[in-house]
């Protein structure tokens, strides 16, 4: 076990229908640990969570749990990137990409148990002016995907709801971009989406960036360009199966990307909507987020052995349910 540290958690309410039983839990898996109890700091909606986040780190916490959707974590990321205090993601809520990546389910005892087993990873961030990610950042049909889906779906069915999501926006019409890579000459492309991304997981676990590692100071650019329903069965099929290439899907790395576009265009940060808008311009920070990761904590997919961390807090599960 890690030694005793000051945490604090940063929890959005609206996504947690039951905030007592959520602190219960985690004083007492903490407690049982040789933690001292945590601080506790709620989201609002003028502050999803970064001056939480920032005030927890000022007043001494060495982790902090983020309990909410991917609005709350992204909002952490932002405020603790370039700090030593490590971020711990609890999933909550209906969405949490980077929970995926981490082979974290909505079992609070397997995000507490991953903590406590002290593995620890710094990785690059990626930045959109002020705000950061973790994950991925895209311009175009994920971003309408992500708009199009029922909040109420999301609860009752998961990740499965981004597919009906997905099904309304599958014949929109091409986007007309501009791609420079690391401030390299521009090349024009046509395609339904670009995807950044430092880690590959998307909803579901599909890893669309297989290759992506997170912490190796770049990014991983997906340009996705199907054009009708027989591309996108080949593109998902291609992604699922990964052989090889995957038809109507370049990919590239850089630490900067510059996309540029003829119109605004939906935009998104690791799976939360940020304001549609015509460009969208990429840097990385390298190894700048030190995160709660299962062990082994270099291992390169950031989900190794989770289903490890998840039978050894078994002794959580029993004791907070007793």
């Amino acid at each position: 076990m890690e030694t005793a540290l000051r945490s604090a958690v940063v929890v959005n309410p609206v996504k947690v229908p039951d905030l007592d039983e959520l602190r219960r839990t985690i004083t007492e898996a903490l407690a049982a640990a040789g933690w001292p109890e945590p601080m506790w700091l709620e989201t609002t909606v003028e502050d999803p969570g970064s001056g939480q986040a920032a005030q927890a780190a000022r007043d001494g916490a060495e982790v902090v749990f983020a309990c909410g959707g991917d609005g709350t974590v992204m909002a952490c990321v932002s405020a603790l990137a370039g700090t030593d205090v490590a971020l711990a993601v609890l999933p909550a809520g209906t969405g949490n990409l980077l929970a995926a990546n981490l082979g974290l389910s909505g079992d609070l005892a397997t995000g507490i148990e991953v903590v406590l087993q002290g593995g620890r990873r710094r990785i690059d961030v990626g930045c959109v002016g002020e705000q950061s990610f973790a994950v991925m950042a895209g311009m175009g049909f994920d971003a309408k995907m992500l708009d199009a889906t029922n909040d109420t779906a999301k609860k009752h069915v998961g990740w499965l709801a981004y597919v009906a999501g997905a099904v309304q926006h599958l014949r929109d019409r091409p986007m007309r971009v501009t791609i420079s890579l690391d401030g390299g000459p521009a090349f024009t492309r046509r395609p339904r989406t670009v995807i950044v991304g430092n880690v590959g997981r998307l909803q579901g676990g599909m890893r669309l960036l297989p290759d992506a590692q997170p912490d190796d100071g770049k990014l991983d650019v997906a340009v996705l360009s199907p054009r009708n329903l027989r591309h996108w069965l080949a593109l998902a099929w291609g992604v699922l199966r990964r052989t090889g290439s995957v038809a109507r899907m370049e990919t590239f790395t850089a630490s900067t990307v510059e996309i540029r576009s003829n119109r605004s265009q939906p935009r998104q940060l690791d799976g939360d909507l940020i304001d549609p808008g015509k460009e969208l311009l990429v840097s990385v920070r390298p190894q700048a987020l030190l995160l709660c990761v299962p062990q082994p904590a270099d291992d390169a997919d950031l989900a190794h052995d989770a289903d490890a961390v998840s039978r050894d807090a078994d002794e959580i599960r029993e004791a907070t349910s007793a």
